[in-house]
């Protein structure tokens, strides 16, 4: 099964939309993540995030929902057994 998985975006790297990325905390693991799709997208916005690009943003409120049952699911495993 394949999930977007909300975050916070708390760095942006680039001015070229194609190469746009920046860092991303999800509940306090970061990972660098594409931001090409969501050139709208700032520094404190939450986006969801599949593969490893920004698919689209949502509000804060959504993003906690998704999270809170993503770690009821127990889908989270990934993310904290990756060291990057």
């Amino acid at each position: 099964m394949c999930l977007a998985v909300p975050g916070r975006i708390l760095t942006i790297v680039g001015d070229d939309p194609i190469l746009r990325s920046g860092t991303v905390d999800f509940s306090g693991i970061t990972k660098r993540v594409n931001l090409s799709y969501v050139p709208e997208a700032v520094v404190g916005d939450y986006v969801l995030v599949h593969v490893g690009f920004a698919i689209s943003t949502v509000d804060e409120e959504e993003a906690s929902k998704v999270f809170t049952y993503l770690k009821t699911m127990g889908e989270l495993a990934e993310f904290e057994d990756d060291p990057s």
